[in-house]
């Protein structure tokens, strides 16, 4: 490991290991926000094929795809490609050939990642390709896989999928053995990562050894983005070499944890803890999570997940009172019946059924008229802000804009900005992203001075979130220049 230390240590970072932490990340020089504070290459990757999409091996492109002619299993855009995945693919495409067609098919990606790891840990140790401080087997092995964790159900489905990987490798037991790669599949589900594109649309899943090192905080300081394959951190705050440092973040001596977030931070603390625990089994004490059972943290479990007043002009949570009949406003001490609450839950989660049948039977026009009165009515349920409410919206917007109804996904999108700003930091990706499909709607809309505003705001958290300099970022600046050139010309037509 001191080939890592070093090579770490030329990037203003140092590695540490904490008896109730494991493994962390701590910044040893000065990191602002947007800039880089490491990135890596996937050490195995696979795109998440499935019936209705397939993706290409090298660059996950959905593009003038072609099958490889030897598994006819994997997919590949072109021969640039196909030459770039080919050492690894070889190997695997001789094994994927040997199975008989049908079975072909229960190859899913998560058993092909763990034959692309074993398969890239043979050429490493044959020396056919190299192994730098930062990419090698042997920080795999080094990652946490939690098996004294993992419930029998989940352990046996591991040893299955595990014996299929045996099979396929017919490797000698001296070089393998199932328990061992059941223990890699362990592994995979607490440190690979799902690779997105610049809009955290997932693409597939990649495993990214020294990335997985960087702890967890629910008030991350840092974030992780994709570009193409390559994985980015950048920083959302200063992050200080050491001495005053913010509330958000952890000190370790002179140093400053590097935290990013594993989970869909949007959510009580509650939520946040059951997600953590369940995939990755530990409990968060990050500063946001500490505070659990405090006022504040009463309250904010109440705005993101619980009722609103009856009262229009009140924008007050509620809590349950001492009986547990009703519920309490906690600004103007409204009252809300127990029972009245359940029935409108009840008569919500038809509704909610019936959207999803029309959305499973791809009658969009119906599940839209369905989902909106689902709105309706869980606006007279829930707070404003809550969760819940957000997803709903968030479903309208995307269901109307595959109906190009640009209106109607505009008058969603601008429902959903208030929220994001109040369930989010002010540098998270999922908020500037949002800022920017507000101001692409409102200039198609002609609504230009909104847009400009949108558009601005989507440039400043995304310029730190996406990094300035990337093809994504410079699209967006371009659109936002459009835009104010014609405002402009606008402008000076009105004054002629």
């Amino acid at each position: 490991m001191e080939g890592l230390r070093m090579a770490l240590r030329s990037r203003g970072l140092v590695i540490s290991n904490l008896p109730d932490k494991g493994r962390c990340l701590l910044a040893d020089k000065d990191f602002y926000p947007g800039e880089v504070i490491i990135s890596q290459n996937p050490y195995v990757c696979v795109p998440n094929n499935s019936s209705g999409e397939s993706r290409c091996d090298g660059c996950f492109t959905t593009s003038n795809l072609k099958k490889c002619s030897g598994c006819q299993v994997v997919w590949y855009c072109g021969t640039t490609c196909q030459k770039s995945q080919w050492q690894l693919h070889r190997l695997e495409c001789n094994m994927l050939s040997k199975l008989e067609k049908g079975r072909r098919k229960s190859v899913t990606p998560t058993i092909r990642l763990m034959l692309k790891l074993y398969l890239r840990r043979k050429l490493e140790s044959e020396k056919v390709i190299s192994t730098p401080p930062t990419e090698n087997y042997n920080l795999v092995d080094a990652l946490v896989a939690h098996m004294e964790d993992i419930d029998e159900k989940q352990l046996l489905l591991y040893a299955q999928m595990a014996n299929l990987v045996y099979l396929m490798l017919q490797w000698p037991d001296s070089e393998i053995n199932v328990k061992e790669i059941a223990q890699n599949f362990s592994r995979l589900a607490c440190n690979a990562h799902t690779l997105s594109d610049s809009e955290l649309r997932p693409l597939g899943t990649g495993l990214y050894p020294v990335i997985s090192i960087i702890n967890h905080s629910c008030l991350p300081n840092a974030v992780l983005v994709f570009e193409g394959s390559l994985a980015v951190v950048r920083a959302v705050e200063h992050i200080p070499k050491g001495g005053e440092v913010s509330n958000s973040l952890v000190l370790q001596g002179n140093y400053v944890h590097v935290l990013i977030s594993y989970i869909e931070t949007a959510g009580s603390t509650a939520t946040r803890q059951k997600a953590l625990k369940e995939q990755y089994f530990f409990t968060c004490a990050c500063l946001r999570c500490i505070k659990v059972g405090q006022p504040d943290d009463v309250q904010e479990s109440a705005i993101l997940e619980g009722y609103r007043c009856t009262n229009e002009k009140c924008n007050g949570f509620l809590l349950r009172d001492s009986d547990n009949k009703k519920f309490v406003c906690q600004s103007c001490r409204n009252l809300r019946s127990k029972e009245e609450l359940q029935k409108l839950a009840a008569e919500i989660n038809g509704l909610s059924e019936e959207a999803q049948k029309s959305m499973s039977n791809n009658n969009a026009k119906e599940s839209i008229c369905v989902l909106k009165h689902v709105e309706t009515m869980q606006r007279k349920l829930f707070h404003p802000y809550t969760v819940i409410l957000l997803q709903t919206r968030e479903k309208l917007l995307k269901m109307l804009m595959d109906q190009e109804d640009w209106q109607g996904a505009l008058e969603y999108c601008k429902l959903t900005i208030p929220v994001y700003q109040k369930v989010y930091p002010e540098f998270h990706p999922l908020l500037g992203l949002q800022y920017y499909t507000c101001g692409k709607l409102e200039w198609l809309l002609g609504d230009t001075e909104n847009a400009i505003s949108s558009l601005t705001n989507a440039a400043r958290v995304l310029g730190v979130t996406h990094g300035t300099n990337t093809p994504f970022v410079k699209e967006l600046l371009m659109k936002l220049e459009e835009a104010r050139a014609e405002a402009s010309y606008k402008l000076q037509s009105c004054d002629e």
